[in-house]
């Protein structure tokens, strides 16, 4: 399929969207394997890019999420400046949170670019639609993350407080291999299905489809780009999870894995709503942290995480904007 300049534009900006994604999510991906010892790097990462590459396939709910409920660009060449702006003010936050080893949300990102774009023009925001879509599960992934990596942490505390710390560990090696397979399967079960979301809808803003389908070539591009992204590694951001904020081990491992595990799966093919991985994931490592005693996480470092948090969707709406604004002055 031949694009025009512009929409082609858009295309290849949602791929670097992908790229910066899977590079800044590869980190919450793949920390609890790699900082429990359970997995080496290598083989935690190729472990990671192919379960989110068979993630991108299996659904496409979030998508539609995307595509339908946050903002309606208007049509043309002005719409097409809003994604472009949207996903430009995206990627340099990803950068930014990247270069500073910071688990941003690339989801926040990306929506809180789509709102500013569609601010700053003609176009209109589905306040609504933000509210249940995105400020809601924005809100409650986190807390749910929180609570079952305590849960599970404090079952397993429970279950095995008569077994010796090294055959749990021992045991608990083995079980991340599939724990963490999981967690990567809804990690690309969520977030490629973003970038997927934004294309469909500047195709539809330039009257290329008329509906919300998705077509085969967007599904494995978004997927590829997400899965090279992740392929890069993203060690600056491992290092803040797996080093700074709390000491991880096989269970705690396990027990983060198993729940941001069941939170994607949920969300993405039940709720079809765009959570934010990272959070959820820092926050089950938090949980599963204060199963055991509440100084086991350094509070400092999960504090600065949270105001970086805070930070992204007002940040990218205004970077977004201010690229909008640069796009329609010069074309």
């Amino acid at each position: 399929m031949l694009l025009e300049p512009a929409l082609l534009a858009v295309v290849m900006a949602a791929l670097v969207f992908a790229f910066t994604n899977g590079l800044h999510d590869a980190a919450h991906t793949i920390v609890t394997s790699v900082a429990s010892r359970a997995l080496t790097p290598r083989i935690a990462i190729l472990l990671a890019v192919l379960m989110n590459l068979l993630g991108a396939f299996l659904g496409e709910g979030v998508a539609r999420t995307i595509g339908q409920n946050i903002i309606s660009p208007t049509e043309g060449g002005d719409g097409l400046a809003v994604l472009f702006a949207a996903l430009c003010g995206a990627v340099a936050w990803n950068l930014f949170a990247w270069y500073r080893g910071m688990p941003s949300s690339a989801s926040h990102a990306l929506v809180g670019g789509m709102v500013g774009a569609a601010l700053a023009s003609a176009g209109s925001v589905h306040w609504g639609g933000v509210a249940t879509s995105f400020l809601i599960p924005m809100l409650v992934a986190p807390l749910l993350g929180w609570l079952f990596g305590y849960l599970i942490m404090l079952a397993i505390l429970w279950l095995f407080q008569h077994t010796s710390p090294r055959s749990v560990n021992r045991g608990f090696k083995l079980a991340q291999s599939v724990s963490a397979a999981a967690l990567a399967l809804g990690n690309g079960l969520q977030d490629a299905q973003k970038t997927m979301g934004i294309v469909v809808l500047a195709l539809i803003t330039v009257g290329r489809q008329d509906t919300y389908h998705l077509p085969d070539w967007v599904v494995v591009c978004s997927a590829v780009a997400i899965s090279l992204g992740t392929a890069t590694g993203g060690w600056r951001i491992m290092r803040t999870l797996g080093r700074r904020m709390i000491h991880i081990d096989p269970a705690r491992g396990f027990s983060v894995e198993a729940a941001v595990s069941i939170i994607m799966g949920f969300t993405a093919l039940v709720w079809y709503a765009p959570i934010s991985s990272t959070h959820t994931t820092t926050s089950a490592i938090v949980g599963a942290g204060t199963a055991r005693k509440l100084a086991a996480v350094r509070w400092g470092v999960f504090v600065n995480i949270v105001c970086f948090w805070l930070l992204t969707v007002p940040a990218t709406a205004v970077l977004s904007a201010c690229v909008y604004g640069l796009v329609r002055l010069v074309f």
